[in-house]
Formats: structure tokens, sequence, C-alpha cells
């Protein structure tokens, strides 16, 4: 691929996936790859490589004489990226944990205010991006790229989920944001790195109850679907 294709490629991908994140393109809506080229003004080459991309990050289906698909959110797939995300996100922040600044201690710590202030006006969407920045900031620092790499597939797997958990689950946020201070201070403190380690997955792992929990009091095994909010862990 041609350095020019490669950056219209890099265009196309970025579009698309920020309209499959803001709810622009909902589950289950058909990418007509010649209308996107349309609109980005690009041929169908590189909208085709970026909608391979998406499918391989798990964002996106295709399916022969059918095309392509924003993936529908299903329980069943939020439950193993979580169970995933937990072992591997909770590596990687041990891991990251002596390469954290006291600059970045800081900002999580920041963060996570905002997320306290933002629970006495809930905004759902607010809240799953404050909770990302939160996240990456303990993570990103993780020395080791496949680790890493693991990590941002599972994140983009679950922003395909459109409804936001911290408003599917009562209370969960008020719990995730006491969680996080927690968390936030082992790393300052260098705790050992199980014990960091264990505390990161266990965050993940009680949304992911709670969840379960939520679910088996809906009359429906789907995960309650929306266009108009963010995934969230």
């Amino acid at each position: 691929m041609t350095s020019i294709v490669a950056n219209k490629a890099e265009r196309a991908y970025l579009s698309v996936r920020g309209k499959i994140n803001d709810g622009s393109f909902g589950p289950g809506y058909r990418l007509v790859l010649g209308q996107i080229a349309k609109e980005l003004d690009v041929s169908v080459v590189p909208v085709r490589e970026a909608i391979r991309r998406l499918e391989a990050e798990g964002l996106v289906t295709f399916t022969a004489n059918v095309g392509a698909h924003v993936a529908a959110a299903n329980a069943s797939e939020y439950q193993f990226t979580m169970e995933t995300l937990s072992l591997v996100e909770g590596m990687a922040t041990a891991m990251a944990t002596p390469h954290i600044t006291s600059t970045d201690i800081a900002l999580a710590r920041s963060i996570n205010a905002e997320m306290r202030e933002c629970l006495e006006n809930f905004d759902p969407r607010r809240f799953t991006d404050l909770n990302h920045e939160l996240h990456a900031v303990i993570f990103e620092r993780c020395p080791n790229p496949h680790i890493l790499d693991l990590v941002h597939r599972g994140w983009n797997r679950l922003a395909a989920i459109r409804d936001s958990i911290f408003s599917f689950v009562p209370g969960r946020a008020q719990r995730s944001v006491d969680e996080h201070e927690q968390l936030i201070t082992l790393i300052e403190n260098h705790s050992p790195a199980l014990e960091i380690e264990l505390a990161a997955r266990e965050h993940r792992l009680a949304t992911l109850r709670e969840y379960i929990a939520a679910q088996k009091k809906l009359p429906s095994p789907s995960i309650a679907v929306s266009t108009d909010s963010g995934a969230s862990s």
C-alpha cells in the first residue's frame, strides 16, 4: 500500500470508527463502502482497508454476499471481553507501575475527581470517556507492546457496545470511583506488583459481576442497546 493510500485508509478508519463510537453508526448499521468513499472523497480501496482493520478489532462484521455491518452488542461478547481484559489490563497496570510518574498520579487523581463531580449530575457518556482516560494513564506506560496491544483491542471491542454499563447498573459508577482511588493509592505507594495486578483485575470483574446480576433481572438475554451513549467498563 502506498503512503497516499495508507493515509487515506487511516482517515477512513478514524472516520468510521468515530461514528461507531459516538453512535452515529449503531449496531447492525450497514456500511456501504461506496457511500463512505464518496463522503470522504476517496476511492473504495482505502475504505475497504479501513473496514478490514475495524473487522480485526471486532467493531465490524463482514459476511460474504451481504457486506459489512457494525458489530451487534451482545451479553456473551461483553462478558468474554471483560474477562480477557481483566487479565491483560491487570498485568499491564502492574507492569506500568514502575514507570508511572508523580505527574501521572496527579493526572489520574484529577480525572477521578472529575468523575466524582460527574456523579452529581450524571452524564453516562462523559463518565465513560473520563473512565477510559483514567485507565489509560495507569496502563499506557506498560513496557510490553504486545500486552498493551491486547488491552487496546479489548477497549475497542467494548466501544462497540453502545449502552453505558454505568447507566445500566445503578450504583456502579460510585463504586468505580472509589475503587479507582484505592488502585491509584496502591500504585503511588509502590505496592507489590501482584497486589496491584489483582486490584486492577478485581476492579474490572466487579463491573462484570454487577452487569451479570442486573442482566438476570431483565426479561431479554441481550444487553440494552442505544445509539446515543458510550461503552464503559
